[in-house]
């Protein structure tokens, strides 16, 4: 395909830039500046010096390229493969490497989002909101001092929070909304507070609506060369509203608190698929969530030490008006609750500055019920224990110098059981190993690391429509080999660049797999231990960044602001097959919805006048069903979109002016069959900070 090409050609661009400097022309002398690391318990990860492959996200970058969900930011992540069923009220889910989507936990400030009904989370439900970045971790995060539901993930996406900066005001205030196409309306109201030396408070809220009834084509013939029918979409449209408050306390330069209180309620319809002339549009959703979690971290010269707590409740109902019960129309409601409790506790063995040794033990206890108003399986409650024990060496355990070598290994024990009318069923339980080592010298960085990961059957799996079911727990093997690379350099003083590659090769398996086979009708399914999937990838990830300031040889004297272009590129390649049985005709043959090709690129640059942001998302051909045949394939496609702002400084505060354009070239396509997603649609916003 044509985008494969242009996206290697990028690449071989960004890895000519991240050769030293002193290839260039000579008669600008070249300066290579030593990196320093400055230690902060909420900053931002590191993506090229780890063991395992991590990718971060600012919300800055995501404001320049129009972003407003969290599924808008794990859709530049490499190797993620995200599901969206439609609209801008459809479901949003993401998976990594072929290993589906529960084996990927979204941890807030840490704190792990859990759904005890089906193990997935909708991303769409979540707005960047007043993040300060967002990460994305294979196997897991790079830090031993973690909760342990994070360390049993097979990877981690994670929503870090902005701790407000005040400079000489006591206060911050930002007032912002957007419009457009199909009724879009999104108005947010943030307002800072700073209690005393120590202290600070945050607010903030926001309020998303659309009536979601976008045009679109509809084909009449797999390959699109018979007649067509414009249509418009139904039953697409959402409203959702959501607030947060975080509160934060620094009781000295080593101690430091957080705590939050999110809110969430919304409405959703559900789009439903488009098979011929019918939508199927019937259903919709009404969800309510809860929760407050409080982290404490302490950091010493010998100890670390960290504390998390949450607590969470949410009401969802699921009705189908077009579907009939001997009561009435078809409708679900469901209520979860969750205690969670976590401490971590690292220890430097001669130290943090002179110690090469350091151990850690992590243990987490979780209590989670869900209720319903099925008729069987509706009260169920589940206990969960995990316990991490770790170690790490480092060959230069000074602070500030990364060169050495870094080894990690730690075992994961599992206890799970669940709880129905005072019955408990036999535990599930497990010791998980893993063992990371990364070498680095200078800029260059070699890795390896070996995980196995152990799911267990959510509550959907085990007890949905049916009796209860015998099923064995999902285990995958994770095996990341990668490289990375960086350089820095200034020039005469007058412009700095930063380039970063890297390159990973994983191969992953996953036995035991569960899959859901048809009984009577499509309605009744039976789960069944049945499927092994066989993984081997590659990802390829290239950033570049230039910074010229008010000298440089490409601005003017009275230019005072800074140039600042940002390039990164994204590409990944999944061979996900099916191992269960030689003699099956889907033997060998590509896994449902996961891309053998796929890859991102994003554009920002700020000037003096205006900033400019351009993303683009290119996917491969995937195919709907377990047999890779014409009639199952999905069309490949590339979506871009473009974002102009500008922003104007007053004399009480910034005024930001901006406006987008989302699938850019009116591209019809398809995450999801027959769920045709938006095409060429329109946004403008005003936002004032004071």
């Amino acid at each position: 395909m044509n985008w494969q090409k242009t996206i290697v050609s990028f690449i071989l661009v960004v890895v000519c830039r991240t050769l030293p400097c002193v290839a260039q022309d000579t008669s600008r002398r070249a300066v290579t500046l030593p990196e320093v690391n400055i230690i902060d318990p909420n900053a931002r990860p590191e993506e090229l010096k780890v063991q395992t492959p991590t990718q971060v996200v600012s919300i800055e970058e995501m404001k320049h390229l129009g972003g407003t969900l969290l599924s808008d930011a794990a859709r530049r992540m490499v190797g993620v493969t995200l599901k969206d069923y439609g609209g801008i009220g459809g479901i949003k889910t993401v998976s990594a490497r072929g290993l589906g989507s529960q084996f990927s936990t979204l941890t807030i400030d840490g704190v792990a989002v859990n759904d005890c009904q089906n193990g997935q989370v909708d991303l769409g439900r979540y707005t960047l909101g007043n993040s300060s970045y967002i990460s994305f971790a294979n196997g897991q995060t790079d830090n031993l001092l973690q909760a342990a539901r994070a360390v049993a993930a097979g990877s981690v996406l994670n929503m870090e929070t902005a701790v407000p900066e005040f400079g000489d005001r006591p206060f911050n205030l930002m007032a912002d909304v957007e419009a457009g196409s199909y009724g879009y309306w999104s108005p947010t109201l943030s307002y800072q507070q700073r209690l005393g030396r120590r202290a600070s408070l945050s607010l903030w809220s926001n309020y998303t609506r659309s009536d979601g009834d976008y045009p679109f084509t509809l084909f009449y013939t797999v390959g699109r060369e018979d007649s067509t029918s414009r249509e418009r979409r139904q039953n697409s449209q959402m409203r959702m509203a959501t607030a947060d408050m975080n509160f934060f306390y620094r009781f000295d330069s080593q101690r430091r608190l957080h705590v939050k209180a999110h809110y969430m309620n919304g409405y959703h319809a559900l789009p439903g698929p488009v098979i011929f002339y019918s939508q199927q549009a019937s259903e919709h959703t009404e969800e309510s969530l809860f929760f407050t979690q409080a982290r404490y971290k302490k950091t010493g010269k010998w100890l670390e030490v960290q504390l998390l707590g949450k607590f969470q409740r949410s009401n969802d109902l699921y009705e189908d008006t077009a579907a009939r019960t001997p009561t009435g129309i078809l409708r679900n409601d469901y209520h979860q609750q969750e205690g969670y409790l976590s401490q971590a506790l690292r220890y430097y063995i001669g130290g943090k500055e002179k110690g090469h040794f350091s151990l850690a033990f992590s243990a987490d206890e979780a209590v989670s019920q869900l209720q319903s108003n099925l008729s069987k399986h509706n009260d169920v409650q589940r206990m969960t224990a995990l316990g991490v024990l770790s170690a790490e060496y480092r060959s230069i355990p000074k602070i500030g110098i990364e060169d050495g070598l870094r080894v990690n290994a730690h075992v994961l024990g599992t206890w799970i059981r669940d709880r129905e009318q005072d019955v408990e069923s036999e535990p599930y339980a497990r010791l998980s190993p893993y063992a990371g080592v990364a070498y680095t010298k200078g800029n260059l960085t070699l890795r390896y690391f070996f995980k196995e990961n152990y799911r267990v059957p959510n509550f959907n799996e085990l007890y949905y429509f049916t009796v209860g079911r015998d099923l064995q727990p999902e285990k995958a093997r994770q095996h990341n080999v990668g490289v990375s690379y960086s350089s820095s350099c200034i020039m005469n003083g007058t412009y700095f660049w930063d380039n970063g590659i890297s390159v990973d090769g994983y191969y992953n398996r996953v036995s035991d797999k569960i899959i859901a086979v048809p009984m009577q009708n499509m309605f009744l399914w039976s789960m069944q231990n049945l499927g092994e999937v066989e993984v081997r990838g590659l990802d390829i990830s290239a950033t570049s960044r230039f910074r010229g300031g008010a000298s440089s040889i490409f601005i003017t004297d009275d230019w005072r602001r800074m140039l600042d272009i940002s390039l990164t590129l994204g590409y990944s390649y999944q061979y996900a097959v099916d191992r269960t049985d030689a003699a099956s005709k889907v033997y060998g043959h590509q896994i449902p919805y996961t891309p053998r090709h796929s890859g991102s690129i994003a554009l920002t640059a700020s000037t003096k006048w205006v900033d400019v942001g351009y993303s683009a998302t290119l996917v491969g051909r995937r195919y709907r069903m377990s047999q890779n045949t014409d009639a199952n394939v999905v069309r490949g496609y590339v979506d871009q979109g473009i974002k102009v702002s500008r922003q104007f400084w007053l004399k009480h505060g910034k005024l930001d002016v901006k406006a987008q354009v989302l699938n850019l070239f009116n591209v019809q396509y398809e995450v999801v069959k027959n769920y045709p997603m938006m095409g060429r649609n329109y946004r403008v916003g005003v936002g004032y900070a004071f």
